[in-house]
């Protein structure tokens, strides 16, 4: 199972949505909280070239957005 890193701040809704995803498929994951944190949010924008979140990074793709399908995929689960 490839590192699955996950860039967010506490009131994103995607982010809680991309973390609700993962608990319940039992993937683990690093959780970066861009919200206070300025060398955070310069690696979340040097990975993802967007100011958004969550940005999401399984091995060396990076999924900005919550993408349910996409992960699914990178992350080998099936509906």
């Amino acid at each position: 199972m490839p590192q699955v890193t996950i860039y967010s701040t506490p009131t994103c809704s995607f982010c809680k949505m991309a973390k609700a995803f993962f608990n319940e498929h039992h993937i683990e994951y690093i959780e970066k909280d861009v919200s206070n944190d300025q060398a955070l949010q310069e690696e979340s924008i040097a990975k993802s070239h967007q100011m958004g979140v969550p940005v999401i990074e399984i091995g060396d793709q990076i999924i900005v957005g919550f993408q349910k399908e996409k992960l699914s995929e990178l992350l080998g689960i099936t509906a």
